[in-house]
């Protein structure tokens, strides 16, 4: 069918009509004649070559046909109406999807994403916070902000910054540390990532501790049960100044261990477009600042 012979009004007649099994009603909400809702059914149904409601005497009943087409113009006349609200002052609103790992959205994006809305103001960002296992199709996210070593099948990856483990505690449970070997005698706050403290020990040249402690699927809950005073945590110190200046935390030891670095991910099967390119550039310049 010619887009340009699209029976608009008609549809708008079938759809209201639809919603309140009633011409007369429907013909209030479009501020027209109940006969002119009819007639333009009517147009509809001859276009169609099908009857899309039984006339009742007291009102409509769709037909297995009119039950058939309503979903599709409900979600037509939606997508339309959902465009539309996304102009303002005259320019297209573009909608960017980021999905972002937790402890990076709290600890580093949020307090500088106002200066990229202000900038560009016609790019709507919609944050999704992860705990690092995100689906970029599933999801339709544009971008993933998320933690490891670059290395996801099907993406592109721009490499953000380091993010370097390091123990993180209250100051009272820092006094007594002496060593990094003191700290197999305190309970081990853990990430799903099940070796970095293995790890961290290697680093510091001490035999690693039975496992133990709670493990966490968010560095952010992680380091927040630190500063209750639940144990140590490992996480990058970076996403934690505000806790540190603060000294609700400190780092006992200056020992660091690199196990990945932040990323921002797309799709290789995801064309960059105007807001993409925009967002992109504007993190990799605040990321390398």
């Amino acid at each position: 069918m010619d887009r340009a012979q699209l029976p608009l009004n008609a549809l708008r007649a079938f759809e209201a009509a639809a919603r309140h099994l009633n011409f007369t009603r429907a013909a209030i909400e479009l501020c027209v004649t109940p006969s002119a809702v009819s007639h333009q059914v009517t147009q509809l149904e001859r276009r169609l070559s099908t009857r899309l409601f039984d006339r009742l005497p007291r009102g409509l009943a769709l037909t297995d046909d009119g039950h058939a087409l309503v979903p599709a113009v409900v979600e037509a006349f939606d997508k339309v109406a959902a465009t539309l609200d996304r102009y303002a002052d005259g320019r297209f609103q573009q909608t960017l999807n980021i999905g972002v790992v937790g402890t990076f959205a709290t600890g580093w994006l949020l307090e500088r994403l106002d200066r990229f809305t202000d900038a560009h103001p016609h790019i709507d960002c919609r944050i999704t916070i992860n705990n690092n296992r995100v689906d970029l199709a599933g999801e339709a996210l544009h971008f993933a902000i998320r933690f490891g070593d670059g290395a996801w099948h099907g993406t592109h990856a721009d490499a953000l910054m380091t993010a370097p483990l390091t123990p993180l505690c209250t100051p009272s449970l820092a006094r007594r540390l002496h060593s990094p070997a003191d700290l197999t005698r305190e309970r081990l706050l853990r990430s799903y990532r099940p070796n970095e403290w293995a790890e961290w020990f290697s680093v510091a040249g001490v035999a690693p501790p039975p496992a133990r402690g709670a493990m966490f699927d968010s560095s952010a809950v992680m380091v927040a049960a630190a500063t209750s005073g639940l144990g140590v945590a490992l996480a990058p110190s970076i996403m934690f100044g505000r806790e540190l200046a603060s000294e609700r935390l400190v780092q006992p030891f200056a020992i660091e261990v690199d196990a990945g670095r932040y990323w921002l991910t797309r799709l290789h099967s995801r064309k960059p477009d105007p807001a993409m390119r925009s967002f992109r550039d504007w993190l990799l310049v605040e990321a390398g600042a």
